[in-house]
């Protein structure tokens, strides 16, 4: 028997709300400030065992510093990173959405473009952050024993 339309409806309201980005990303994630040192970060990331530091100026995202970026930049040839700030080596081009985005939409916008994380928002404000490492922790959960179909 085929289900009523809005039986349907309803489920797939549901699997999108259970599904929607908010329920998989890290939340409050660490963030830093723009002008913050390098070797700030590299201790914060280092300390807190992260990858992807959301950058912050003014209490607004500027950017992200991934620790590969931090790497690179510190071993370029007469850095300290104790004076390059952060701005330094952030990337701007931040690949940001809402809470309510799907899982599904923020993970193929990831892979299309090899982004490792992305930052979510409320407004203006900075609430979370899903990386790779989220992402395989959703994979489980929905299709591991007992997850979603």
């Amino acid at each position: 028997m085929k289900p009523s339309s809005s039986s349907h409806v309803r489920r797939v309201t549901e699997l999108s709300v259970r599904h929607a980005i908010r329920n998989f990303m890290t939340a409050t994630p660490h963030t830093i400030g723009r002008k913050q040192s390098l070797a700030s970060a590299q201790d914060k990331m280092r300390e807190c065992n992260l990858r992807h530091l959301p950058v912050l100026e003014g209490g607004l995202l500027a950017g992200v510093l991934s620790q590969r970026d931090a790497y690179f930049v510190e071993t370029l040839a007469g850095v300290d990173p104790e004076k390059v700030a952060v701005e330094e080596a952030m990337s701007v081009d931040v690949y940001s959405v809402s809470l309510d985005t799907s899982l599904l939409e923020v993970a193929r916008g990831m892979a299309d473009h090899k982004y490792g994380c992305t930052v979510v928002t409320e407004g203006t404000r900075v609430v979370g952050i899903f990386t790779t490492v989220d992402a395989l922790r959703a994979l489980v959960a929905i299709a591991g024993p007992g997850g979603a179909t």
